[in-house]
């Protein structure tokens, strides 16, 4: 039996946004339901998005929605960040320069005490990624 963990972000109206940026920084298919797509009457959510998700051709997968008004949401603070591991120092350094694009970087990608490379920044829709190339790799 095999099982795969995917990170589910939710967002209030970037999602959509979210997705095309992380399936321009890692490739891959993206697929979008929007509330309206679902049948939804309030003109306000009908385009946001109620499934969607970006799958690589080499695993990665991210899946994301629109939190609806009628529900509570919060950003928070840190509440989890989105790990990249990879073997190939070069691979992991294209995503981390997509990435970084409009970014805070908080950690800049480079040697560390646990790998050969590692960095931490927040994208533009406040998500935090930890990219790192794998010990021993």
């Amino acid at each position: 039996m095999t099982i795969d963990v995917t990170p589910h972000l939710n967002f209030r109206g970037t999602a959509r946004a979210a997705l095309e940026h992380y399936r321009s920084v890692f490739g891959g298919e993206l697929t979008v339901a929007t509330y309206g797509d679902l049948g939804s009457q309030d003109p306000a959510e009908a385009d946001q998005v109620v499934f969607g998700q970006v799958v690589g051709p080499d695993g990665f997968r991210v899946m994301a929605y629109d939190v609806p008004a009628a529900r509570p949401w919060s950003a928070g603070e840190d509440p989890f960040f989105v790990s990249v591991r990879g073997a190939d120092p070069a691979e992991v350094t294209r995503y981390w320069e997509r990435l970084a694009d409009g970014a805070t970087v908080l950690q800049p990608l480079g040697p560390s005490a646990w790998a050969p490379l590692y960095g931490m920044l927040t994208d533009p829709f406040g998500v935090t990624w930890v990219l790192d190339v794998a010990p021993g790799a």
